[in-house]
């Protein structure tokens, strides 16, 4: 299928590793010349050499923390007027509703709402005047069913969505849509952290932790980081024009739920 974004521009961030790398990919395959992002320097060169060699786009690199206001800055300079914005950030740390202070909220929504919504207040204005505009932030499942244990991510993920809720109705008559992806576990390096604390808790290996969890998944497996890029990019593209303010699960079926 012919996405019909080729030559378009995207700021993706988080995109050295993991879900935001498989959304980088699959939105070069499709033609789009991005902005990626990340903390890392070493690994964002990598990446971004690779998509480059892979798919012959154009691929500037900003490393940055894109929850601080000086990251913020320093994408957005970078990227310009994107068309296309994908918003990710890594999720706060685990624990228990007893261990969390005000402090450990602020930086949970400084990261996994505020930092969202700051870009897309700079980038919308931009797409709404050209009449074309998307907007993909990667959320989580804990969004549709909470996570006792990852309450700092329930909290801050649950704001954003009602966030785009309301936002993406109003911009959606510009051109633009805002539309949210909810992982749920993908073989990325996040799965490979949880897996190795389950092991160590457990005494067990991080295989058998793995094939653990999988089998609480009705797919059977973890997801991919290319799948999901491949979910990120229709949402990018010109068919889904008409997909707005929707929180699509991608979990493999995890999440045990009618609506």
């Amino acid at each position: 299928m012919d996405l019909g974004i080729a030559g378009k521009r995207a700021l993706v961030c988080a995109s050295s590793k993991g879900l935001g790398l498989g959304c980088a990919e699959a939105l070069a395959e499709a033609g789009v010349n991005l902005v990626m992002n990340a903390r890392g320097e070493e690994a964002l060169l990598a990446a971004a050499q690779g998509i480059r060699d892979a798919y012959g786009v154009e691929v500037e690199t900003v490393v940055a923390d894109v929850t601080t206001p000086e990251g913020q800055k320093a994408v957005l300079d970078a990227a310009g007027n994107v068309d296309i914005l994908v918003t990710n950030a890594g999720g706060p740390p685990p624990g228990m509703w007893s261990d969390w202070e005000r402090e450990d909220f602020i930086k949970a929504l400084d990261a996994n709402m505020l930092a969202p919504i700051a870009l897309m207040k700079a980038l919308l204005p931009g797409m709404m005047e050209r009449g074309w505009g998307r907007v993909v932030n990667i959320t989580s499942q804990s969004v549709k069913a909470p996570i006792a244990v990852l309450g700092l991510s329930n909290s801050a993920r649950a704001g954003l969505t009602g966030y785009v809720a309301g936002t993406s109705r109003q911009v959606a008559g510009k051109g633009v849509t805002i539309n949210n992806l909810l992982p749920g576990i993908h073989a990325t390096d996040r799965a490979v952290s949880l897996d190795t604390g389950v092991a160590s808790q457990q005494g067990i290996s991080i295989e058998e932790a793995k094939t653990q969890r999988a089998a609480t998944i009705p797919a059977g497996r973890y997801g991919t980081r290319q799948e999901f890029g491949a979910t990120c990019a229709f949402l990018c593209s010109q068919h889904a024009g008409f997909i707005v303010g929707q929180n699509v699960l991608l979990d493999g079926g995890a999440t045990n739920m009618t609506l």
